[in-house]
């Protein structure tokens, strides 16, 4: 979920369907999901908004480092248009992601059992998030709120069996005034010790909520586990921006390097212009430096059309065209860190600018950064909602979405997603290969201020192949409107030089220094 002044902003049946080989390099797409397990009305007060019944949006997944071919994913379960919906589900994989089992949730909202005594009496959930430490235990984060935004909570659970039963749901953080809004939290186990698990999120402070137009900030808070999630520390704001000052951070998480090293990643945004940046922390997240930018992200936020759209009408796409998404590679002692997001600086086409993903890499803990270079492929087409994920041997894996195969005159808005890989940094990437062995229609997703699959995809790496956890959309199937998949990929040689975008960098000198002043630290 998205929340910012400045941008308007029981046990489960598994569906275990092959879908279709895309080709020898990408396995079958499987169906996680089919239709709504969750009965009608189970929010348990009337709510607003429209609800999409069977979507599935905003997946994520982790595999675990005791044994590779366990995956967990999580997602977002029946959609609401005006925010959250009405759960966050799980499920678990003890074949790389070649079957999913769907086992009972943590009770975070009270559509999966959620009330006064258990912790989770919620009418909605958000943002999901799953993490596995390196002992096999896998951690889960969401964010549970009211129809009205008064209430905000941000909520853990951890599983000790590989994501077949999930412990008692704990509360990091709780507010109850719409004053304050917690949002965007992420949950990472350290790979390096089991007793170590953080989580991050940011917490909107508004003068008047009932006012759309009305002064805010937005701090970065942060806690973490020291004894594998049976307990956490009081939450802190490790970035504190002044009062009013209309700047926040957005989509923080935090990547734990080889050296050991945590670099918490974000969208900072000031006065509506999003720009990526990183802090760091070498003592385990007991202190944390100031803001270090990345560079300027030309959000598509800011174009004159609001975004991602459809070519043939203009009607809202909703991306992850705020959220970047980070990977470090795990290589014992390495201090490299690879950041994906989607921008406009490689647009080729007026009046619709085409987003397209960019990557940036930092081999020195984060403290500088590359260019950002391309990762998507096709320029005369928008591409967005990037992942990436690094594997044991260096290499960096990229997912993403675009419209290649739409014909932009009418009709469906046909959505295919692909991956990438580079084994050399970054700096080149390997021809792009295709995930949908067919175009699925953007239109029959959820309509949530825009065909809408989520702020994020899920991918991890299960001991050969990279494993991608997308959302597809059904068209003809209203009562199942989406559906969380998984496929593996293995990746092609690297071969072809996407792009830089070093001329962007003088270009953004003036919005750089400018944020830096006002970042403070507690």
């Amino acid at each position: 979920m998205r929340r910012s002044p400045s941008l308007v902003v029981v046990a489960l049946v598994a569906m275990l369907t092959a879908v279709s080989t895309a080709s020898a390099d990408v396995g079958p797409l499987v169906r996680a999901t089919g239709a709504s397990p969750l009965p009608p009305g189970c929010s348990g007060a009337p709510q607003p908004g429209t609800l999409f019944p069977g979507s599935e949006v905003e997946p994520f997944v982790a595999s675990s480092p005791a044994d590779l071919s366990n995956l967990v994913a999580v997602w977002q379960q029946d959609r609401w248009s005006n925010g959250g919906a009405q759960a966050d589900l799980t499920a678990y994989s003890r074949d790389g992601g070649g079957s999913w089992q769907l086992p009972t949730p943590p009770p975070f909202s009270r559509c999966t059992g959620g009330n006064p005594s258990n912790g989770g009496d919620y009418e909605r959930n958000s943002d999901p998030w799953v993490s596995i430490g390196p002992d096999g235990t896998a951690h889960q984060i969401a964010l549970a709120i009211d129809a009205g935004e008064t209430i905000s909570a941000v909520l853990v659970s951890s599983s000790r069996d590989g994501g077949r039963t999930w412990g008692p749901v704990k509360t990091l953080q709780r507010d109850t005034t719409a004053a304050l809004f917690n949002d965007k939290e992420s949950i990472t186990a350290d790979p390096t010790d089991a007793n170590l698990v953080y989580a991050v999120w940011d917490r909107v402070q508004a003068a008047d909520p009932e006012d759309p137009a009305s002064t805010f900030s937005g701090d970065t808070l942060f806690t973490r586990s020291t004894d594998g999630g049976e307990t956490w520390e009081p939450a802190r704001t490790i970035l504190d921006f002044p009062d009013n000052s209309g700047i926040q951070s957005l989509g923080n998480q935090i990547a734990v390097l080889g050296d050991g090293t945590l670099v918490n990643v974000f969208d900072l945004i000031d006065q509506g212009t999003p720009i990526v940046a990183v802090q760091r922390s070498t003592d385990k997240g007991a202190t944390w430096s100031d803001a270090i930018l990345v560079d300027l992200l030309l959000s598509s936020a800011v174009t004159t059309q609001g975004g991602v759209v459809d070519p043939s009408d203009g009607h809202p796409v909703r991306t992850g065209d705020l959220i970047p998404d980070a990977a470090a590679d795990p290589r014992p002692g390495s201090t490299t860190l690879h950041i994906v997001w989607q921008d406009l600086r490689f647009s080729l086409l007026a009046p619709i600018a085409n987003d397209q993903i960019v990557i940036a890499s930092s081999t020195d803990g984060g403290a500088t950064w590359t260019d950002p270079r391309r990762a998507s492929a096709n320029q005369v087409v928008q591409s967005f909602t990037g992942s990436v994920h690094v594997d044991p041997a260096g290499t960096v894996g990229v997912t993403y979405y675009d419209f290649t195969n739409d014909d932009p005159s009418g009709g469906p808005l046909d959505t295919d997603a692909w991956f990438t890989s580079s084994s050399d940094g970054g700096l080149t990437f390997a021809p792009r290969q295709r995930l949908t062995p067919a175009p699925f229609d953007m239109r029959a997703a959820p309509d949530a201020e825009g065909f809408f699959l989520g702020d994020y995809t899920g991918l991890t790496w299960a001991g050969g192949p990279f494993v991608p956890v997308l959302v597809l959309a059904n068209a003809g199937d209203a009562a199942n409107p989406t559906d969380v998949v998984s496929t593996a990929v293995t990746p092609e040689a690297t071969g072809q030089t996407l792009g830089s975008g070093s001329a962007e960098r003088a270009r953004v000198r003036t919005a750089r220094d400018r944020v830096e002043r006002a970042v403070r630290m507690p």
